[in-house]
């Protein structure tokens, strides 16, 4: 049985384009010919750096083992106004959803949104002019030829941002991973301790002829956005999602603490986060006496000024009504995204 891929969400790596091969300088020289003349080639293109978006990929662990690329250099040119051959591209494939960042980690260069687009980020030099090109009446044999162009290295960050539809967050143990794998067809690790889920999870949920994508992230404790725990970097996730579903142990005493501690390390951390459509859950229902239940639903109802859904990831009660909930929210957030969206500029 093989290893399940590793998850990684950002990557330093360097990358440069090709230098440009240097013209020749080169005379003819042959037999019965009685006035050789100048017939250095140019040399070749140097190789891009290309950038591609591609499906079937959520992780970035390809670039914790190599963190260096460069591209093919441009042949130099040759006699009888040979070019010499460009220098091969480089093709650095990352998942869709993934940005480039600047050496500072927070200068936007690129983000892929889509499968398949791809971004030339550092174009090859040119090839010298051998010293055919300069031959003239003027001058008939030209000794000088142009050296290839020298192209930029640039040191770069690559950030992953999964793209998912949903986000479930909430404090550990608060029962996301077992709500993830009873709606989907993920297999996240679950137990009876908190952290077992230490990178983003994905799942397809099909609810009412439809499907969106729910990511489960690490659960979030209080001071998260300081490092506490495993910290927030995977906040960063959630940016993408159009929105979020919060669960809270309903077996746990201080529900409305749970609550408020998750919706403070959302504003801390800043991007909105905390704006972003929020649905509230009470798991673990099977486990709360009907009084109790009553009790904390009316109590979270207040804290939250939402309607809170009561559910059961192990049962199954309650979650086919987060999911109606989640499925209509989506739907919305889709709508309003796109009325959002300018319109293509009138063309006669």
């Amino acid at each position: 049985m093989c290893c399940p891929m590793k998850f990684l969400d950002q990557a330093k790596i360097y990358v440069k384009a090709g230098d440009g091969g240097d013209g020749a300088v080169s005379f003819r020289r042959e037999k019965f010919i009685e006035f050789g003349g100048p017939d250095g080639g140019d040399g070749g293109r140097g190789g891009d750096v290309v950038i591609e978006a591609v499906e079937n990929l959520n992780t970035l662990i390809d670039y914790r083992y190599q963190q260096h690329f460069r591209a093919g250099r441009g042949t130099n040119g040759m006699g009888k106004q040979r070019a010499g051959p460009g220098g091969a591209d480089i093709v650095l494939k990352v998942p869709v959803g993934t940005e480039l960042l600047d050496e500072d980690g927070e200068t936007l260069l690129h983000d892929f949104a889509e499968a398949g687009e791809r971004f030339v980020f550092l174009k090859g030099g040119n090839g010298g002019f051998g010293n055919a090109y300069f031959k003239s009446s003027t001058n008939r044999t030209p000794r000088r030829a142009n050296p290839g162009e020298k192209r930029e290295e640039r040191t770069v960050w690559l950030r992953l941002k999964l793209i998912a539809d949903a986000a479930l967050i909430g404090l550990p143990n608060a029962g996301k991973s077992t709500f993830l794998a009873a709606v989907s067809a993920a297999r996240p690790k679950i137990a009876d301790y908190p952290f077992t889920t230490l990178a983003p999870q994905l799942g397809v949920v099909a609810i009412d002829g439809a499907e969106f994508v729910l990511a489960d992230l690490p659960g979030l404790i209080e001071g998260a956005h300081e490092g506490v725990g495993l910290g927030d970097r995977f906040l960063g996730h959630i940016e993408r999602c159009r929105v979020v579903l919060h669960l809270i142990d309903g077996t746990q005493s201080a529900i409305v603490k749970a609550y408020r501690t998750i919706r403070r390390e959302l504003e801390a951390y800043g991007a909105a986060l905390d704006e972003k459509p929020e649905i509230v859950g009470l798991n673990k229902i099977d486990a709360i006496p009907p009084a109790e239940l009553k009790r904390k639903m009316a109590a979270l109802a207040k804290a939250s000024g939402a309607k809170v859904f009561a559910l059961s990831g192990a049962t199954g009660d309650g979650v086919k009504e987060v999911l109606r909930a989640m499925r209509v929210r989506i739907g919305r957030a889709a709508r309003a995204e796109e009325a959002a969206e300018p319109a293509a500029p009138w063309r006669p």
